[in-house]
């Protein structure tokens, strides 16, 4: 069996959740004996969330639940707010209930924010390009009727009178987002746009789609199946037309028949992958035929952002 294998760079974590994982590990170094708990996954890596369990940082996590019901369940200490952000009624319940917040959102979440903010008070309706649920879309779209969650053309509202501010989610697809800025200004041509798509979560999806013209047939997604960006660098395969394109968690979920036909292979991961579960999926797919290497748990929040 031979296969050439390219790693899609970049790899890693992004600024933002390498950010937010520091300051846990800062926040329970400083509070040795406080109790600390996390307001949903810090970030969208069940790994993550284990490897944070090592230093007695507890998550409350319930997909069902929004963050302000989530914060029911935390009676004491210390609350960290995760990456995605919250909204600042989330944020004033925890003050009420005399808990110490430590926010450990991505500084291009707060900017998305602090953009929709300002479009508001200043009297605009505000189209937000989002997934429902996701508690980066909830944190803005939760908070104000003048705003509107777009997932599809089809949520577009119509007929409205007055000025309009557009913008998104940070980790949607390029392909997908341009389509809908494009309905939108059809219907609305005065309407203001404003693409927040970070750049950690454009270049990887870019990286993708330069793989059209290099012979890729197989692509690997390491990746959390909560991690939108993670999701969104699939659909990019798919685009860039490569034959078979899979999301798999770890190296566990490899299987030979991902991989027995193929030519040429790349591997990708989500920007709140651990680079280590990566690298895992590359050495067995080098030295194939091979035994699965164990998954370390002290190896998955220890390492610097990647290229």
């Amino acid at each position: 069996m031979k296969y050439k294998v390219t790693k899609v760079k970049p790899q890693g974590y992004c600024g933002g959740v390498l950010k937010a994982i520091q300051m846990a590990k800062e926040c329970r170094k400083l509070h040795p004996n406080e109790s600390i708990t996390i307001l949903g996954n810090l970030v969208h890596n069940n790994y993550v969330k284990e490897a944070l369990t090592l230093y007695d940082l507890k998550t409350v996590e319930d997909p069902s639940k929004t963050r302000w019901e989530l914060l029911d369940l935390v009676e004491s200490g210390i609350v960290i707010f995760t990456a995605h952000g919250v909204n600042q009624s989330v944020k004033e319940k925890a003050i009420k209930k005399g808990l110490t917040i430590v926010d450990a959102s991505c500084p291009f979440v707060l900017q998305t924010q602090k953009f929709v903010e300002q479009k508001l008070n200043a009297g605009y309706y505000v189209f937000y390009i989002g997934k429902k649920g996701h508690p980066e879309a909830e944190a803005i779209y939760s908070e104000n009727d003048r705003v509107f969650l777009i997932e599809k053309i089809e949520d577009i509202p119509k007929n409205l009178k007055g000025n309009i501010f557009v913008t998104n989610q940070t980790t949607m697809s390029v392909i997908e987002i341009k389509d809908l800025f494009a309905k939108i200004k059809e219907i609305y041509p005065d309407a203001s746009i404003y693409d927040e798509i970070c750049n950690a979560t454009r270049v990887r999806q870019e990286a993708i789609l330069a793989l059209k013209d290099q012979n890729v047939d197989t692509l690997i997604v390491v990746g959390d199946p909560s991690s939108n960006n993670t999701k969104k660098l699939c659909a990019m395969g798919v685009s860039a037309a490569i034959k078979n394109v899979y999301r798999i968690e770890d190296l566990q979920q490899l299987k030979p028949e991902m991989f027995q036909n193929a030519r040429h292979i790349a591997i990708t991961s989500g920007a709140s992958t651990p680079t280590y579960l990566m690298e895992q999926v590359y050495e067995y797919l080098i030295h194939y035929p091979c035994p699965k290497e164990k998954i370390d748990l002290h190896k998955i929040l220890d390492e610097k952002r990647q290229a």
